[in-house]
């Protein structure tokens, strides 16, 4: 009996379904496809549940003709190409013939169409790759197709798929990059007859971002265009102010195809230089426009990812006409507005004098998912504590031995000649002085998750012990802090110094919603695209957790009309935004890890960068500041707050270790 066997068609198109039709998403961006591809100017696109239930894709497209209406659903049946030299010059968005016969035979379709020369339409329907009916109908020119059950004959694939919100916001997201490449189209999406998206089709781009982003967010984008001899790149880019947390907001659309590529997300972020802030990207659309000889669409079943010859050329010019165009915008805040708020000096300073004297409840990561607890009934992340680096495992030393291990330690340098060298030194001591940090919390292990909870009182009373009292000298380079004491020299990073306090002062903050609201005089909108939208009204639970009210402000839309009294004045829609972003980058995160980076992703942003000279009042408001936080030692992300040189260092570094008069002497 024979070992190698012929495939049936029906398992032939099961397996290639695998590759083609991924999740609902999948089929609603294949059927969309066929349907411009068909020279349509209007498609409208119906779901239910996700897609799971139904799926219905309505166009008023060319149609296919009677006669081929069952050719259609064969693999490998196609209409876009007939010749290998096509393959190399391809000009729609479908062209190998797989996407009809993939999805029906992992579904119930149902496909009615009509030319404009047919007397009459045609019904067929297919089910599970088998044809079971076909009929004449009466309808206008297009195609309507509509697929039932996807996945009912499979049933391990529906086990991969995600919450419908998220096979939901996919779909959207999938629908508004054919919109944005298409705007001369009307498109409509609606799931459970509820409309997500309508645009008009009036080949305006700007009109089409407007129905996708927002009103208020496409008034902030600018466009932008350029060509050299091989490219022609248009589109809209936002201005600095408008960002967001991840990449995902970049649309690259080649020759009518949206497609993921690295290399040119990264040359349109580049063209900013150093207008956006670390971690923020733009929102962008960018329509490429390249001979089909220069670009080959088929390297991957979604077609998603192509390969586009001269690649670096086109990042180039992508870089220069983003980069031209930002630069001709005039990106000084306005004088009015600042005049209504505080001068720079008083903001400074009252970023400088955050109470903390109060003890504070200290809310750590709840392994369990289930919540929070005080710091002295949970287990603490050792990273929020004081990292232990001592490659032993060993958490405490008594003090003596800190002291004279610090009295004999060589010294960590020589000499230091400028800001770089500073640098260099602080990493060099970072493994030294960090062991010394970690020695200040007494480490209590648990048996049952072998974590460590730390001794509230005896962590207090212990840094407090720790920590000098520093008498501050001067700054350098508006980036580190010097100060003396008994024991030595201090240098201070004021940027993880201050870190560490808004850290804390955060961290307790969004810890402890109070039930005090403070009521905005002028209520924020928010806009969002729809697929962001989804994955927000999933996580309204955990926005609610921090004291964030969204209230629905019309489709894809939300309104904030009270924040909790912590809000910095003037800071109350980038703190949003912020939290808001934090969701959307990573929906599954739990209400105890999301308070927890919450707090340190609010920290860093708003803590004084390097550059940034301090006068002597807020130097000193800063270290009085940090000496009354459980863990001066480090900031948030476990980097050290300050460096010590002990005397015997500073004997050592000018060679004052002992009297060359007296080594002369012993020697005779």
């Amino acid at each position: 009996m024979p070992k190698i066997k012929e495939l049936s068609e029906v398992l032939a198109d099961q397996i290639a379904a695998g590759e083609v039709v991924e999740r609902p998403a999948s089929v609603v961006k294949e059927l969309v496809e066929n349907a411009i591809d068909a020279k349509s100017t209007q498609i409208d696109i119906v779901v239910e549940e996700a897609g799971l239930k139904r799926i219905q894709v309505i166009d008023n497209g060319e149609g296919i003709p009677a006669e081929d209406v069952e050719l259609a659903f064969k693999r490998h049946s196609t209409s876009k190409i007939t010749s290998r030299e096509d393959l190399f010059r391809i000009k729609t968005l479908g062209f190998r013939g797989e996407a009809l016969p993939s999805i029906a035979s992992v579904a119930d379709v149902y496909l009615e169409t009509s030319t404009e020369t047919d007397v009459s339409g045609t019904l067929l329907h297919v089910k599970g790759g088998e044809q079971l009916e076909k009929k004449t109908s009466v309808r206008p020119r297009g195609t309507e197709i509509t697929v039932a059950d996807l996945f009912y004959n499979t049933p391990a694939r529906l086990k991969y798929l995600k919450s419908l919100q998220t096979e939901l916001a996919a779909i959207s997201d999938i629908v508004n990059r054919l919109a944005l490449s298409h705007n001369d189209i009307a498109i409509s999406l609606s799931n459970n007859g509820h409309t997500l998206l309508q645009t008009v089709g009036n080949n305006d781009l700007q009109q089409t971002i407007s129905a996708i982003y927002g009103v208020k967010n496409a008034r902030q984008m600018v466009a932008f265009n350029g060509k050299d001899l091989d490219f022609k790149v248009a589109g809209y880019v936002s201005l600095p102010k408008l960002t967001r947390a991840t990449k995902s907001y970049i649309s690259l659309l080649l020759n009518g195809r949206y497609i993921k590529n690295f290399q040119l997300s990264n040359a349109i972020i580049k063209g900013y230089g150093s207008k956006l802030m670390v971690g923020r990207y733009p929102v962008a659309v960018v329509n490429i426009t390249l001979d089909p000889l220069l670009v080959d669409v088929n390297v991957h079943p979604t077609k998603q990812q192509v390969r586009i010859s001269k690649e670096d050329q086109l990042a180039q010019l992508l870089t220069k006409c983003v980069y031209d165009r930002i630069a001709q915008e005039n990106l000084i805040p306005d004088a009015l507005k600042n005049l209504n708020q505080k001068t720079r000096k008083e903001i400074d300073i009252d970023q400088l004098q955050f109470d903390l004297n109060e003890s504070s409840r200290s809310y750590y990561h709840d392994r369990t998912g289930t919540g929070e607890l005080p710091a002295q009934q949970v287990t603490s992340q050792i990273k929020d504590a004081v990292p232990d680096i001592n490659s032993s495992g060993s958490s405490t030393v008594e003090d003596e031995q800190d002291e004279e291990s610090s009295k004999n330690a060589k010294p960590a340098v020589t000499i230091i000649r400028d800001k770089n060298d500073m640098v260099d030194k602080l990493d060099e001591w970072d493994k030294k002085y960090l062991r010394q940090a970690s020695q200040s919390a007494i480490l209590q292990k648990t048996s049952e998750n072998q974590s460590y909870v730390p001794k509230q009182d005896q962590l207090q009373a212990k840094t407090q012990r720790r920590f000098p009292e520093l008498t501050y000298i001067g700054q350098m380079h508006g980036t580190y802090l010097f100060a003396e004491s008994q024991d030595g020299l201090y240098i201070i990073d004021q940027h993880a110094a201050q870190e560490r306090c808004k850290y804390e002062y955060y961290r307790e903050k969004i810890g402890e919603v109070e039930s005090d609201q403070q009521d905005l005089l002028v209520p924020i909108v928010l806009d969002y695209t729809t697929s962001d939208s989804l994955i927000i009204n999933e996580n309204l639970p955990k926005l609610e957790q921090l004291g964030i009210d969204l209230e629905d402000f019309g489709p894809n839309s939300y309104i904030v009309r009270h924040h909790p009294t912590w809000f910095k004045d003037g800071q109350e829609e980038d703190i949003i935004r912020e939290l808001i972003d934090y969701i959307l980058k990573d929906g599954k995160i739990d209400v105890a890890t999301y308070r927890e980076k919450t707090a340190i992703m609010m920290s860093c942003k708003r803590s004084i960068k390097a550059n940034h000279h301090l006068d002597d009042k807020q130097a000193k408001a800063l270290l009085e500041q940090l000496k009354k936080c459980e863990n001066p030692f480090n900031c948030p992300h476990g980097r050290p707050v300050l460096v010590h040189f002990t005397n015997s260092d500073m004997e050592h570094m000018f060679k004052r270790i002992q009297d060359p008069h007296q080594s002369l002497r012993e020697q005779e």
